[in-house]
């Protein structure tokens, strides 16, 4: 099998080439060299079963950030018979060092000179016959979004692959040492090859910035932005799962239950197939509509270019923080998932930088925890009411990660410079929209054959065990456990039920839907009837609350202590989570009773 690497520098089109090659294959892995996982995939080139790896965003391989380092351990450490070098064609004066620096390590590789339809409308020509010679590798002009040279692109691979072979790691590792004059290198071929206009045309970025990037109308405009987000995911999301949801219903009432009925099964475990595994799992399911949609829309502002404007506009607050703009980009990196956001603070290079965002970041309020809040919001909010109860727990996860960040700024210091890049505004094509949501959409479903099944599992042991007690009360295992926690969780309106969905959403928040499920006996929405009725908007709002901020997950927390390489770290961060947590939800619970409400 053939090895090759996806190398660029961030912003590039690395990511959209990658998904545009793989498809859906993609994974994560170990590989030698390096101590995080790295995505890779295989797939057919011609006649070979190549083995595709995207590396990390870097600007230099002899760099000192994480990210650098990493890169260059993974290519002495690997071998490998081609580099794929994704360069921006805009951008291809300050980008085209990398080729060269692979070329003076002997690598194998071919130059795939992106964003082509860009750099027309701004009047960049290459000849890439000359660059070729120049630089002794193939290059490609291509468009990576919308596919534009990707034939020519594949063709070139192949034949980079029939002849090549790869280096021995030896003379490659001598490479790295070797001191080029790369700099002269690059103008020369820079100046034969790309003709550049003296003054690039005014464009629609630039008009567009005039108000995204304003320091009065930019912020308001952001939120107001993000609001949409959420109004769209629950306006367009609810009728779609409500669908799912009586449809599984349909099917258990009309199947699942006459089959089990007469399979002559012990009743213990037709209730566990029935109410346990397929109510909980089913409930979770449900939600698949509003997970698409969400990464829809966030693929759409992301792959846009502004969140980078995000960046910029928040890094003056942020530097307040002890933090900076990328901070703010992870935070919002970490609505998908905590732990990519974690694991993108590594093109910080400084370490106390780099652990105040880690520890902020959890508070991002996650898909996971997503699925958990506008499941209860619409169980105990009207339609008018519940975007804007979604909303204020987006605003309420800002507000504990830049009080973390205040609180914490003198313990991290750091006086690392911000060094931002605004990618020109792009429209992402459905494909690229659509991929992202799949690839979410997958990852989730693999969460749902593991944590979600096994923790549907324990909870309707825990609410039906021992067998001669009323299932979820007070003589059940759950029922000691939530009488065990009654002391601490009472006071912030947390009863024996919402406590042990805490104790599994430990565990992946996935589960805490599932769990309820199967502790209120009921899903879809009678589980919501039923929801409503046992608990008032002030309990679930606490609820809310305490599950925003306390621990996100056990994966969050492996990450925190493998980018961190720390205990007492973890330590700090979980500690400090589940107190905040308890904290906000005891303030809101008792003024909120206090009131009267």
């Amino acid at each position: 099998m053939k090895h090759v690497a996806l190398l660029g520098m961030p912003n590039t089109g690395k990511s959209t080439l990658f998904n545009r090659m793989t498809g859906a294959s993609a994974r994560v892995g170990n590989w030698p060299g390096v101590t995080v996982e790295l995505l890779g995939a295989r797939l057919l080139l011609g006649a070979e079963m190549v083995e595709l790896v995207d590396l990390p965003g870097v600007y230099d391989l002899h760099g000192f950030t994480d990210d650098e380092m990493l890169v260059r351990h993974f290519l002495e450490h690997n071998p490998l018979d081609l580099v794929l070098i994704i360069l921006n064609t805009t951008q291809i004066e300050r980008q085209l060092s990398l080729a060269l620096q692979i070329k003076h390590l002997g690598l194998p590789a071919v130059v795939l000179l992106n964003m082509a339809d860009e750099a027309r409308r701004l009047g960049i020509h290459v000849n890439t016959t000359e660059m070729a010679q120049l630089l002794e590798m193939p290059v490609v002009m291509i468009s990576a979004k919308y596919g534009e040279g990707y034939a020519t692109a594949q063709e070139a691979v192949r034949r980079a692959l029939t002849q090549s072979h790869s280096l021995p790691l030896d003379d490659l590792c001598a490479g790295f040492g070797i001191n080029r004059q790369i700099e002269a290198e690059m103008d020369q071929v820079l100046r034969a090859t790309v003709d550049i206009p003296h003054q690039l045309p005014d464009s629609v970025t630039d008009r567009i910035d005039h108000f995204a990037l304003h320091p009065v109308f930019g912020p308001p405009l952001f939120f107001g932005l993000m609001y949409l987000v959420f109004q769209g995911v629950f306006t367009l999301g609810k009728p779609l799962q409500d669908a799912i949801a009586t449809l599984l219903q349909g099917f258990k009432g009309a199947v699942l239950t006459p089959l089990l009925n007469g399979s002559g099964l012990p009743s213990l475990l037709q209730g566990l197939l029935s109410d346990g595994i397929y109510d909980g799992v089913g409930t979770v399911a449900s939600f698949v509509p509003l997970i698409v949609l969400f990464f829809l829309f966030m693929a759409l502002v992301e792959d846009s270019g502004y969140l980078s404007r995000a960046a910029f506009l928040t890094d003056a607050l942020m530097a307040r923080l002890g933090l900076d703009g990328r901070s703010f980009v992870m935070l919002l990196m970490g609505f998908g998932c905590n732990v990519p956001a974690l694991m993108g603070t590594r093109v910080m290079r400084s370490r106390p930088l780099r652990l105040l965002s880690m520890l902020v970041i959890p508070f991002s309020l996650c898909s996971a925890r997503l699925q958990v809040f506008i499941f209860l919001t619409a169980a105990l909010f009207g339609p008018t009411q519940a975007p804007l109860v979604l909303f204020g727990l987006y605003l309420m996860s800002f507000a504990a990660a830049f009080l973390t960040a205040l609180l914490f700024r003198g313990a991290f210091r750091s006086q690392e410079p911000l060094a931002l890049e605004l990618p020109p505004y792009r429209l992402p094509t459905f494909r690229q929209m659509w991929l992202r949501g799949w690839l979410e959409i997958r990852h989730f479903l693999r969460r749902a054959t593991s944590f979600i099944v096994l923790g549907v599992v324990m909870v309707w042991l825990l609410t039906h065990l021992p067998s001669d007690a009323i299932p979820a009360s007070p003589a059940t295992w759950a029922g000691h456990i939530g009488a065990a926690l009654a002391p601490v969780l009472n006071p912030i309106g947390i009863d024996l039920h919402l406590a042990l969905a805490l104790i599994f959403g430990f565990v992946a928040k996935e589960i805490v839907i599932g769990s309820l499920a199967v502790i209120y006996g009921a899903s879809g929405d009678a589980l919501a009837g039923v929801m409503a009725s046992q608990i008032d908007w002030v309990q679930g709002v606490s609820f809310m609350l305490f599950t925003l901020l306390y621990v996100p997950c056990l994966s969050t927390l492996a990450t925190l202590r493998s980018e961190s390489r720390s205990f007492s770290y973890t330590a700090l961060s979980l500690a400090w989570s589940v107190g905040l947590a308890w904290v906000v939800s005891f303030v809101f619970y008792q003024t909120a009773r206090w009131l009267g409400l």
